[in-house]
């Protein structure tokens, strides 16, 4: 059930006659309370067995859940429908008292195919894609697991969600009915390292969710030397959909940096993202690169400065600087590799 919206399970059931609002209805006893609803006006007893004799409740194993004591950042090891774990990220939003919060930050993939060098799942290698209700799991779990609400969602765990486009999209729409988890469409974001061909999918679809879109240099070479996704995927086709995707939605668009010392924090950088990116309205996201091994380090202060200033110069566009939580527990941006903490180096 937590692989279909209630318009998906009402069509695939409609020949035992379940209604639209009998599907909702289950739906939400399934998705808020976790367990399949019992007799009740319009929703009979022998429709609710036909029902059940049709589907199942699919549930993820907790291996393992790491807090971190400097962050409070919340780290969780799951096993799902193959024997590979992935992990999943609880992140505290607790500085507003009348409105505190947690976003999880949840996985598409066991590993990835991408191979980016800086990130640890892309060191690990492609395992295999999850299915939705893997994904839509790992948010009940951290909602079930929390003493304050999950607002939102973000696509930024393991994996590369635009490689598993069906089941991403299915999980969004899931996570963001109001019969189910009921999370705001605006507040889940589908992060991507630029898969064009599902950027204009996404684009001519309408989907209402946010798009991310790791960056992380402006000239090709230097970002092909870091992220192989820049081969079939060349920087300048995906300004081109990234052009179409604002066209379509009037929506700025939000572009990742990972910051590597000495790599992408010069002024020319900066020079060759405003000339990038010129006439398209944009905002850009400067996040620490995290590398327990030490080839990449992130920015020191004098450097970030020099860059942030750089980039007032000559990009004129937002630009934030977002914290990367639990990069003591392997729970930040480009530190999860499915291993839990106990495994770590």
């Amino acid at each position: 059930m937590k692989n279909q919206t209630a318009e998906g399970l009402r069509l695939r059931l409609e020949g035992v006659g379940l209604t639209a609002s009998a599907a909702r209805r289950i739906q939400a006893a399934v998705l808020r309370r976790g367990v399949f609803p019992g007799p009740a006006p319009g929703l009979p007893a022998a429709l609710l067995a036909s029902v059940r004799e049709r589907s199942e409740i699919p549930r993820l194993a907790l291996l393992e859940k790491t807090v971190s004591p400097r962050d409070g950042f919340a780290k969780y090891l799951f096993r799902g429908a193959g024997p590979e774990p992935f992990e999943a990220v609880r992140i505290p939003l607790l500085h507003r008292p009348d409105d505190r919060k947690y976003v999880a930050c949840v996985s598409s993939q066991v590993g990835c195919a991408l191979g980016c060098a800086f990130c640890a799942t892309g060191r690990a290698g492609f395992v295999r894609d999850l299915a939705p209700w893997e994904i839509v799991d790992q948010v009940l779990h951290v909602r079930d697991d929390s003493p304050h609400p999950v607002r939102g969602v973000v696509f930024m765990g393991m994996g590369e969600p635009l490689l598993n486009y069906d089941a991403v999209i299915a999980a969004a729409r899931i996570l963001s009915e109001p019969c189910g988890p009921a999370i705001a469409a605006k507040a889940i974001t589908i992060g991507t390292a630029g898969i064009v061909s599902a950027i204009r999918r996404f684009t001519a679809e309408g989907h209402p969710f946010r798009l991310l879109v790791s960056l992380t240099s402006a000239d090709p070479a230097l970002r092909g030397a870091l992220m192989p996704v820049e081969q079939a995927h060349p920087t300048r086709d995906l300004v081109d959909a990234l052009r179409e995707y604002h066209a379509a939605t009037g929506r700025r668009v939000t572009l990742a940096w990972t910051m590597i010392s000495g790599f992408n924090t010069g002024e020319a950088d900066a020079q060759q993202l405003a000339d990038l990116a010129r006439g398209l309205p944009v905002k850009l996201d400067l996040i620490d690169v995290n590398d327990p091994s030490g080839r990449f380090r992130p920015p020191d202060a004098e450097e970030l400065g020099a860059f942030r200033d750089a980039l007032r110069r000559h990009l004129g566009a937002p630009v934030a600087r977002r914290y990367s939580g639990g990069a003591d527990i392997r729970a930040a941006c480009g530190m999860l590799a499915g291993c839990g903490t106990a495994k770590m180096p």
